[in-house]
C-alpha cells in the first residue's frame, strides 16, 4: 500500500537536515538512518520523480540516483516502486530496478 503522506512516517522526520544533506563517507552514515524506514519506497520515488540532486532520499545517494534515472529515462518511479515493492512482497525476491 502506498503512503500518501509519507513525511510524516519517516525514520528521519526528527533528524536535522545537516544529517541528510552531507557529502562523502557522511552518506554512509545518513543512508543508515533509512534502513527499516517505513517509507523508504515513497521517499526514494519522490526524489527520482522530481530528480531532486541533493541529499540522501530513500536510502540512495545522489550519485545513486543519478544511475537509476539514466537507465530509466522519463519513468514514472512511483510506478516503477510500487510494482517493484508489490513483486517483492509477492515472491520475496529482490526487485530489478
Amino acid at each position: 500500500m502506498w503512503v500518501e503522506d509519507w513525511s510524516s512516517k519517516a525514520a528521519c522526520k526528527e533528524a536535522a537536515p545537516d544529517q541528510l544533506f552531507v557529502r562523502g563517507a557522511e552518506q554512509n552514515k545518513a543512508k543508515q538512518m533509512c534502513n527499516g524506514c517505513p517509507v523508504r519506497t515513497e521517499c526514494l520515488a519522490e526524489a527520482l520523480d522530481n530528480q531532486i540532486e541533493w541529499g540522501v532520499w530513500g536510502g540512495m545517494t545522489e550519485r545513486e540516483r543519478r544511475a537509476l534515472l539514466r537507465r530509466r529515462p522519463g519513468a514514472s518511479w512511483r510506478n516503477v516502486l510500487e510494482v517493484a515493492r508489490e513483486e517483492h512482497t509477492r515472491t520475496g525476491l529482490p526487485a530489478k530496478l
